[in-house]
């Protein structure tokens, strides 16, 4: 009974998902206390308290047929022009954005399988900058196109290579994502960097007579700090990519800003600046609704509007990743300095590759993996996300987690 396409996507079970439910046993066996579950991006810092307020105020004051009802199918204007506001309030633009500009998705995986919806034809190219979200290929498979991928740099601390994606841009390319700060290494990319890419798309639109969508994908936007030796905390700004290249269309999640990723609320922005804007908004809206998400649920639309300006505390990741980066630094690991998200990118130790005799990073990153989980800690390993010789730590944890794993982490290097 089951289709070709999902017969392989179940075999090919999700390497996240797999140490989640792996954590999940080991819990049960061992106690939660004693388990240090690194494997998934779930925030643990709770939700702001004002929006709290607002679902109670809400159900208190709003009819309730607005509230369980059916909306526009782009989402409550109100929502619309609050989300607006957000992203006016960020880049104090002359001309702000309307709520006109503004579709409510269930998430920013909606918001992007939406965008992907409505531009992609069969054997269109998507370029997506390795390391990255496996879903993104996913999500290209879902609409039949084709995922291109430009391997990491690591010499360049793993920003996207322009002149790669210079390389890879045929006449069939149709989108480029990128996702800032990046998903698994916690890397924001420089504007000087991020203008050398738009410039090549623009250059790449006047060769072909092509339209290329930039697809900045923003979940972690606002959790933009990292400390630094000296104890300082520096926020490093986060370029908003309409404002040096006019294709480009933003998805957002309050997943992780608000700490509610249960409740899938998100959205679109569709600047006046992207080609055909006005048909692009109509065919996105419509493309919600016949993809069987119709809209997100109501309530959440309209709690999160009346405290859109709210975040969670940024500075609570900041100080973890401050305390994981310096302390496995200092054991003789080789880690990325997190810049923002919550995630730490860690090179598999060369000593375990020798000591092995192992030729591939694959196979190095598993033993690695199988390492640490023996002492009950669980990590990522770089495959899943097209980053071989790496594993990712997400240290969206109680800061016990990080302290009560730190034996074990340096237990394996000195055994290397």
């Amino acid at each position: 009974m089951l289709s070709k396409v999902m017969k392989s996507k179940t075999d090919e079970k999700s390497i996240i998902r797999a140490m989640f439910e792996e954590g999940c046993k080991m819990s049960r066996i061992y106690g939660t206390e004693n388990v240090y579950d690194f494997s998934l991006g779930n925030p643990n810092v709770p939700a702001p308290e004002a929006l709290k307020k607002s679902i109670v105020s809400i159900l208190d004051s709003e009819d309730p047929l607005k509230i369980h009802g059916y909306m526009q199918n782009a989402g409550f204007n109100e929502t619309r022009q609050a989300f607006a506001d957000i992203e006016n309030r960020r880049t104090g633009r002359k001309a702000p954005y309307r709520l006109d500009n503004i579709i409510v998705t269930t998430g920013a995986a909606a918001a992007i399988n939406i965008v992907l919806k409505t531009i992609l034809d069969e054997n269109d190219e998507v370029v997506v900058f390795a390391p990255y979200f496996l879903e993104y290929r996913n999500y290209i498979d879902n609409y039949r196109g084709r995922t291109i991928v430009i391997p990491p740099d690591e010499n360049k601390g793993f920003i996207p290579d322009h002149e790669k994606l210079q390389e890879r841009i045929t006449n069939r390319t149709k989108a480029v994502i990128i996702n800032n700060p990046n998903n698994p290494t916690g890397v924001i990319y420089p504007k000087d960097e991020l203008i050398k890419i738009a410039d090549v798309l623009k250059a790449k639109q006047n060769e072909y007579g092509t339209d290329i969508c930039l697809i900045s994908d923003e979940p972690y936007r606002e959790l933009n700090c990292c400390y630094m030796d000296d104890g300082s905390m520096q926020k490093t700004p986060v370029v908003h990519l309409p404002d040096i290249y006019d294709n480009t269309v933003v998805c957002y999640s309050f997943s992780k800003s608000f700490s509610v990723p249960g409740e899938r609320i998100g959205y679109i922005l569709v600047p006046d600046s992207v080609a055909e804007s006005q048909r692009f908004i109509e065919a996105a809206t419509v493309a919600n609704r016949i993809m069987g998400f119709v809209n997100a649920p109501s309530l959440i639309q309209l709690a999160v509007a009346r405290c859109s300006h709210e975040t969670v505390d940024a500075g609570y990741y900041a100080e973890n990743g401050k305390l994981l980066y310096d302390a496995l630094s200092d054991m003789g690991y080789e880690c990325v300095r997190p810049q923002g998200a919550f995630y730490l990118w860690v090179k598999v130790p060369k000593t375990l590759l020798k000591a092995e005799n192992i030729m591939s990073e694959e196979e190095g990153e598993r033993i690695f993996a199988e390492r640490l989980k023996h002492e009950r800690i669980l990590v990522t390993p770089g495959k899943a996300f097209e980053g071989e010789g790496y594993v990712r730590i997400s240290y969206c944890v109680k800061r016990e987690t990080i302290e009560g794993a730190l034996p074990g982490f340096c237990k394996v290097i000195k055994e290397i």
